[in-house]
């Protein structure tokens, strides 16, 4: 299926969660978000293990497999080696697509607002450019009522040209309603990330969201508000029902035999994990995955460029995903909404 021919029928079939298309640049099917900019569809992120030490060297190897994407934040501590990465690649600056995002002192005390420029001007001069694209890490950034004063700075940013594309990330749909209400700017962007570690005190009041097949009757609330505003899902970690759930689950021998059949097609080893980002792309959800291993960063430059799923492929795997509830990360998600009535294996 053809890049336009696939817009028109996700659109359809409701898949399509923003008003945006696809286009094709550097070989790697980009999104188009809300400000007119466009968002390639898979991104290397630099956020835990070895691809947050190495980062340097980890983020030079993604850009010459073919990664375009690079996903960075304040709380990783590498905005820095992520700016190196770009300059000892042999990729231009204004091909790779850059990602960060505010966070707070190891996810303690709560930024005050009057901090918060200084704090964007940080990242700023670490990284050694403007982002594409900077986010609001989670709504516990500020402290409770202040999420629409933070946002209010955000707009001021990009309206100065100090800030390109805004969004937000983690957020739950009260979250949402607080920015969106009045917003001169609309998030472009909600990354919904499935790992990143919280310290314990943090940890009991925010968790994180996570998207994938297992999790979409849960997220409804969140992504009918994203679909009704246009603003684009970024799942941050959407391996889960395959290395967090205990057995895979019923989707496991379903991705492993669709697997097979890309195998069998493309005359080259395609596993589960590739056709669950794949899936995702059918979403219209941008795909950030982090990886320290050579072999498996190498590997995302070529996933990149993969085709399609079959349409009766995206189906199974939507309808059989909406069958059981599974979580790996309970918390703020689990109190703030009714849990589906559905199982979890």
């Amino acid at each position: 299926m053809g890049v336009f021919r696939l817009v028109s029928f996700l659109s359809r079939n409701g898949f399509i969660r923003s008003s945006y298309s696809t286009t094709v640049a550097h070989s790697v099917r980009s999104f188009t978000l809300l400000d007119g900019t466009t968002i390639p569809w898979i991104g290397w992120g630099n956020g835990t293990g070895k691809a947050q030490k190495n980062a340097v060297e980890c983020g030079h190897l993604a850009l010459e497999s073919g990664i375009r994407h690079i996903d960075t934040a304040q709380i990783y501590y590498n905005e820095k080696e992520t700016g190196e990465a770009i300059q000892r690649s042999s990729i231009s600056r204004d091909d790779v697509y850059v990602t960060s995002k505010l966070s707070t002192a190891d996810y303690n005390d709560p930024i005050v607002l009057k901090d918060v420029v200084n704090s964007v001007q940080g990242s700023l001069d670490r990284l050694g450019f403007i982002p594409d694209l900077y986010l609001i890490h989670y709504p516990y950034v500020v402290k409770q009522g202040d999420l629409k004063a933070l946002w209010n700075i955000f707009e001021d940013l990009k309206d100065q040209g100090k800030l390109k594309s805004i969004g937000v990330s983690n957020f739950r749909p009260q979250d949402l309603e607080a920015v969106l209400d009045g917003a001169k700017h609309k998030p472009v962007v909600n990354q919904v990330r499935q790992s990143f570690h919280l310290q314990p005190s943090f940890h009991r009041t925010f968790g994180q969201l996570e998207y994938h097949p297992y999790t979409l009757v849960h997220l409804k609330p969140v992504l009918d508000i994203q679909t009704k505003h246009g603003i684009v899902t970024q799942s941050y970690g959407v391996l889960a029902p395959l290395i967090r759930h205990p057995t895979g689950g019923p989707l496991k021998p379903i991705l492993e035999r669709i697997a097979k059949r890309l195998s069998t097609t493309l005359g080259k080893k395609v596993d589960a994990n590739t056709v669950l980002m794949l899936w995702t792309r059918a979403q219209g959800v941008v795909v950030v995955t982090a990886s320290g291993n050579p072999d498996r960063i190498k590997n995302l430059g070529k996933i990149a460029i993969l085709p399609d799923l079959l349409t009766e492929e995206i189906d199974e795997i939507t309808a059989v995903g909406k069958m059981i509830h599974y979580r790996y990360y309970t918390e703020h998600m689990e109190n703030d909404f009714p849990l589906p009535n559905l199982p979890r294996e």
